[in-house]
């Protein structure tokens, strides 16, 4: 009993290293913002019920989980509609419901790791069901995925949150890729999503009118937003760029960012960092993500459980891609979305859907050394 709730010390030490980054990177960030938000105890007790969380999954199981996972999937798209009759909005988004005296509550983070589970449970079955599919049967299956999958997209797009919406994707194709799928499917999708996406800028750049009339200015605004980031130009990202320039090779320390941008607790928390801890500190964490991203690969690869495979292929896709995003927005090499840097990035919906994804993973960790042993 005692180990199936251990937890793996090589996967616990990264994730108490980027807490403290986190608390400390919010601390700074308060600065900027008025300490009269108490971002930084927030993050400590999101943290605290985290690991909470992390225990309740490990004391539940996986199989658990993936044996209910269809009604916690129905649950999360509920939650995602409801958003949209109920949800109050922000920043002209309806993305949250506020839950008065705790905060707000965003169902698409979660829906991110219950798509995982789900399509982790529909690749294994497929794949415990047909040894060698004909192309009919693959092609019946992706019907199936690609159906899963536009629910929560079409729903999430509505709030609008383009930026979750390319990580359902993300998490799809990189599971879908673990699994075996034929490569030429890959291809005819990637094909196809190449003229719809060349179609819709087309229609962008030389039918405005049009443009709107069939995507509303909403989109057209999300889109306009995304091209114009290559121009570097901006309160935000000029004020964030300075920040970290200013942290030179050992930081300027703590509470000592020299300008401010906005939303420094969230999608810019790495200027803050950048700028509190310098070239080093920089370093030492992008060297933290990617063994952090290894240990789960060396986890995928050594597991004789498939369905394990599947899951991590898709927290590893929603992470890598999340951290790429969100440092390189801040620097200016993509686009700004208001993606979040996991594990360090404030906020509580999205900080307990990773401890949720932890405690899936020590599970993992426990049932291949249990496995071996």
């Amino acid at each position: 009993m005692i180990k199936k709730y251990r937890l793996d010390l090589t996967i616990l030490i990264p994730l108490i290293l980027l807490m403290t980054i986190s608390i400390i990177s919010i601390a700074g960030a308060e600065k900027l913002v008025g300490v009269s938000e108490h971002y930084m105890l927030k993050q400590l007790m999101w943290y605290g019920i985290g690991f909470v969380t992390i225990y309740i999954v490990l004391f539940i199981g996986n199989k658990q989980l993936i044996n209910n996972i269809w009604i916690l999937y129905i649950i999360t798209n509920i939650l995602l509609a409801l958003l949209l009759v109920f949800a109050k909005p922000i920043n002209n988004a309806r993305c949250w419901f506020q839950i008065p005296g705790i905060g707000s509550f965003q169902p698409s983070e979660f829906m991110k790791i219950i798509l995982i589970l789900t399509l982790a449970r529909m690749i294994n079955d497929f794949r415990e069901k047909y040894n060698k599919p004909t192309y009919k049967e693959e092609f019946i299956f992706l019907l199936k995925v690609g159906l899963m999958v536009l629910i929560p997209s079409f729903l999430t797009f509505l709030e609008p949150d383009t930026g979750v919406v390319l990580i359902y994707l993300i998490i799809t194709f990189a599971m879908l890729f673990i699994a075996g799928i034929r490569y030429r499917w890959f291809l005819m999708i990637g094909a196809v999503f190449l003229i719809g996406l060349g179609s819709v800028l087309i229609t962008y750049f030389f039918f405005p009118e049009l443009f709107i009339k069939i995507f509303g200015t909403s989109f057209f605004l999300r889109v306009d937003r995304l091209l114009d980031w290559s121009n570097k130009s901006g309160y935000q990202l000029e004020n964030g760029l300075a920040a970290i320039g200013s942290g030179g090779l050992f930081g300027k320390g703590i509470f000592n960012t020299p300008v401010y941008f906005p939303e420094p607790q969230t999608d810019f928390i790495f200027a803050v960092y950048a700028s509190n801890t310098g070239f080093v500190g920089c370093i030492f964490l992008i060297v933290l993500l990617i063994y952090f991203s290894v240990r789960l690969i060396f986890l995928a690869t050594n597991s004789n459980h498939n369905i394990n495979k599947y899951i991590i292929a898709g927290i590893l896709g929603m992470l890598i891609y999340q951290q790429f995003q969100n440092i390189g927005m801040t620097l200016g090499i993509m686009p700004i979305t208001g993606i979040t840097l996991p594990f360090i990035s404030y906020g509580g919906s999205s900080l307990l859907s990773y401890m949720l994804m932890m405690g899936i993973i020590f599970n993992i960790a426990n049932e291949e050394k249990n496995t071996r042993n």
